[in-house]
């Protein structure tokens, strides 16, 4: 019996029309490999250029044209034409927010075959999972803009609920009971913040109770910063608001060799009405889009968590295997990596090791 996935492909803008085509590459060479396995691929052209040309970033009814798919796969958004909190509140926040994907997970690992920019670390010897609340906290459209010149007063809030708060910590200690991880740190200002962090800590500590197998750790996000390049080694699980997760998330990729190697994914593990939404954690870079610079890895590994999310586990796994092989030849890699290789290159070696398992 085949099985048959739907997928809302957004390339978006700068290199992500070129990341996300090998994703899509690697993708339709696993339905040829496993002929039970099929997917359609729907393309829609939102982002910055339909921006200029529409003056939104997707339509006014793109939510409800998505959510028919099995899973919304994204390449970057971000353009310097236009202001980031246009672009960032025009698609990306209203798919999290309005499809309630209140998980951001975000694995970084440091793969066999890459040097760390930190001395002293091998492949493996990194290995941290950062999860993200992705409906709340700083990042929610709460405060405004009042008065002219001089008088401007920004109002800036940050929404905290005890249900956001729990539910993602939750998440977090279930996904580390359930992947054999020993040790999961909360992230927060709580010196300085004192309501919504002061409430993360506590629900922190509530949840934390009911599972006294793992270990537990909450930190100030300045010395979260500092430590996580300092030791990573001592870093499991991290869950934080999505400011700080976000920041976190970006961190820990550039001790595992960059941007170029963080997938991304969101989506609400108890409720599957709507798609989960996957997209790695790197930007548009325009200063390279179009030069076959991109390296097309955390947009592969995103498609891997992507095949995850839609119980393809053999899939999945078959295509992590390729990754790391690929990594562990150190032949065939982008410039980030120091190769020679350009984006389409990693992804048809990619293809060719798939091809070979």
């Amino acid at each position: 019996m085949k099985r048959y996935h739907r997928i809302a492909v957004i390339p978006g803008d700068g290199i992500g029309t070129e990341v996300i085509s090998e994703g899509v590459k690697c993708l339709k060479a696993l339905s040829e490999i496993m002929e039970d396995l099929r997917f359609e691929f729907q393309y829609f052209p939102w982002g910055s250029e339909f921006y200029l040309n529409n003056g939104r970033m997707m339509p006014e009814d793109g939510l409800e044209i998505l959510k028919g798919f099995d899973a919304i796969y994204l390449g970057a958004v971000g353009d310097p034409r236009i202001p980031d909190d246009v672009t960032l509140h025009g698609l990306l926040l209203p798919i999290k927010m309005g499809f309630d994907l209140y998980v951001g997970l975000r694995p970084v690992y440091l793969f066999p075959g890459v040097k760390s920019p930190l001395s002293g670390y091998s492949g493996g010897e990194i290995d941290i999972v950062v999860i993200r609340e992705n409906t709340e906290g700083e990042y929610s459209n709460v405060g405004g803009i009042v008065g002219i010149d001089e008088r401007n007063l920004a109002i800036q809030g940050a929404l905290f609920t005890r249900k956001g708060i729990e539910r993602i910590i939750t998440f977090a200690f279930e996904y580390a009971k359930e992947n054999g991880r020993r040790k999961v740190t909360s992230v927060t200002k709580s010196n300085a913040q004192r309501y919504g962090m002061v409430l993360w800590d506590r629900v922190f500590r509530e949840v934390a109770s009911r599972f006294p197998e793992i270990q537990i750790e909450s930190k100030l996000i300045d010395a979260a910063c500092m430590d996580v390049v300092r030791n990573p080694k001592g870093y499991d699980v991290i869950v934080g608001s999505n400011l700080f997760a976000d920041i976190l998330s970006d961190l820990t990729a550039s001790v595992i060799g960059g941007l170029g190697l963080a997938p991304g994914a969101s989506f609400n593990p108890r409720d599957r009405r709507y798609p989960g939404f996957f997209d790695p954690v790197h930007g548009s870079a325009p200063d390279i889009a179009g030069k076959g610079l991109a390296n097309p890895i955390a947009a592969i590994l995103t498609a891997k968590m992507m095949l995850d999310y839609l119980g393809e586990k053999e899939a999945a796994d078959l295509l992590y295997r390729a990754v790391k092989k690929n990594l562990s030849e150190k032949k065939v890699r982008t410039i980030d990596l120091g190769g020679r290789s350009r984006t389409d290159e990693v992804g048809n070696d990619i293809v060719r090791i798939l091809r070979s398992l």
